[in-house]
């Protein structure tokens, strides 16, 4: 414990920018954003299916918008980086609050999604990749606090402000904060952690002793036994917070009821999160990537038979432990594995991979609520595909260490 301490004493500028970072990447985040999500249907009349493909196709776009910007980590500061980012995420949220068309809708969506959930998030966890290696687990884990914390506070906070405000004057206010963060990012990052931020030093190589391109590693059959493993806390996570007023009413639940639970989900993440932080040092990212899915299996099942909202507790409870622990596991996973030299672009091409499973969960989702399924019942299936996804990563990385140990690499 004392260690720890002096690991956030001695690094606390840095871990604290990448803890704003990910905090302020919550205003392009599901979880906020489908706060609104009653309010934006009956302004632009459209069902859980329209209103889902068309947050999937603005979501599908931004991931492949990262393919291209998401290497920008690898070339600016992240001073640099996340002041510009801030700016554009605060215009989007200006914009958010004006929109009157669809088109207009589907562009400011897409605007969020890449500032926010992208390009905030992948500069916050870039940085915390290449300024940390024996204690990155620790690192992303304490940046990643941001998550959390913006899933806790902001859901109830906002619910709580829509019954006294218009949902659009909302959006100003979160304008309005990030536009306040802005002297702070600059003021923890006057001086960055190395004299050139992403100096050559700093580096760290990955399997075989050496640093893997972004097409390196798209040709590795680790990347494509992982891709369900990445999709799958993205795709079900995001809709379950997408469609949380569709699921209140299915249950017989009032919206501020499954809310008021989101709080349970942050204190299981936080401690999931820092548990797998620790872990991920101590044993590494490969042995906690085989793992870290199965409470979402369990936490599904309990939220399809949950009855109440006391029921569905320790559901929501094992969504958290997942989602902490896949915030640490996605970010040291591919330097621990492929290098730190071209992180940016590897980790802009996760992200995409990441962003296009929070485009098709709240559309695949939508599509069978109007077909009759509701969420909760979906949950049966979801359970079986983290399942899956978990054997196929724990085969994959089997793999690769199988072939380490037999040619001593």
């Amino acid at each position: 414990m004392r260690a720890f301490v002096d690991f956030l004493r001695s690094n606390a500028p840095w871990l604290a920018a990448g803890f704003l970072l990910t905090l302020l990447s919550s205003f392009g985040q599901t979880f906020f954003i489908s706060i609104f999500s009653g309010q934006i249907r009956t302004a632009f009349d459209l069902s859980s299916g329209q209103w889902g493909s068309l947050y999937g196709a603005a979501t599908f776009t931004s991931a492949m918008a990262m393919l291209y910007v998401g290497g920008l980590a690898d070339r600016f500061r992240v001073r640099q980086l996340g002041l510009t980012v801030m700016l554009l995420l605060a215009l989007a949220c200006l914009v958010m609050s004006r929109v009157s068309s669809l088109a207009g809708l589907a562009a400011v969506i897409f605007a969020l999604r890449l500032t926010g959930q992208g390009m905030m998030s992948h500069t916050a966890m870039v940085a915390m990749a290449r300024w940390f290696v024996a204690t990155r687990g620790r690192a992303v884990a304490t940046a990643s606090l941001g998550f959390a914390v913006g899933e806790a506070v902001l859901p109830l906070g906002f619910v709580l402000l829509l019954t006294r405000f218009d949902w659009r004057g909302l959006w100003l206010l979160a304008m309005a904060l990030v536009l306040a963060a802005i002297p702070l990012l600059l003021l923890l990052l006057r001086r960055e952690r190395t004299p050139q931020s992403f100096a050559g030093e700093s580096q760290a190589t990955g399997l075989q002793g050496r640093d893997w391109t972004r097409g390196e590693v798209l040709r590795h059959p680790l990347f494509w036994a992982m891709v369900p493993a990445i999709l799958a806390p993205a795709m079900w996570s995001t809709a379950f917070f997408f469609h949380q007023a569709h699921i209140a009413s299915v249950k017989g639940w009032s919206h501020l009821q499954l809310v008021q639970l989101f709080p349970l989900f942050t204190v299981s993440a936080v401690g999931c999160l820092m548990l797998s932080g620790w872990l991920v040092d101590r044993y590494g990212a490969g042995r906690v990537a085989t793992l870290y899915l199965l409470p979402a299996a369990l936490g599904y099942w309990v939220l399809a038979l949950a009855s109440s909202p006391l029921s569905a507790a320790p559901g929501v409870m094992l969504l958290g432990a997942t989602q902490g622990m896949n915030s640490t596991v996605g970010s040291t996973f591919w330097p621990e594995f492929f290098g730190t030299r071209h992180i940016g672009k590897i980790r802009s091409m996760i992200v995409a991979v990441m962003v296009l499973g929070t485009a098709i969960g709240p559309m695949l989702s939508g599509l069978l609520i109007d077909a009759g399924i509701d969420f909760p019942h979906q949950g049966y299936g979801v359970g079986l595909y983290f399942i899956a996804a978990a054997a196929l990563a724990a085969a994959g990385i089997g793999r690769v260490r199988r072939i380490a140990a037999t040619s001593g690499a």
